[in-house]
C-alpha cells in the first residue's frame, strides 16, 4: 500500500517537475522583453503553485478515503473474527454440557 502511494508521488512530482522545466524553458525562448517575461513567469509559477496545491489537496483527500476504508475493512474483519470466536466457545460449551 504504502509503495504504492510513494509511486504514485514519484509520478507526479515528475510531472510537476518537467512541467517546470518546460514552462521555463518555452518563457525564456520566447521573444518578449525582460520585464514580459519576468511577468510571465511569476504567473505561471502562481499557476503551478495553486495546481500543486490542489493536486496535493486531492492526493491528501484520497489518502485519507484509503485510509478510511481500509480502517472500515479492518473494524468488519475484526468484527467477524469476534463473532466466529463466539460461536467456537458457545460450541465448546454445548459440547462440554452434553459430555457432562
Amino acid at each position: 500500500m504504502y509503495s504504492r502511494q510513494a509511486n504514485y508521488m514519484s509520478i507526479i512530482g515528475a510531472f510537476v517537475l518537467g512541467g517546470l522545466i518546460g514552462a521555463g524553458v518555452a518563457l525564456l525562448m520566447a521573444p518578449q522583453s525582460g520585464q514580459e517575461t519576468r511577468s510571465i513567469i511569476r504567473n505561471k509559477g502562481m499557476e503551478l503553485k495553486d495546481r500543486a496545491v490542489g493536486t496535493a489537496e486531492e492526493t491528501r483527500a484520497k489518502a485519507g478515503k484509503m485510509v478510511d476504508d481500509l480502517a472500515n475493512q479492518t473494524k468488519e474483519r475484526a468484527e467477524e473474527l469476534r463473532k466466529r470466536g463466539q460461536e467456537m466457545v458457545d460450541r465448546g460449551k454445548r459440547e462440554v454440557r452434553e459430555r457432562a
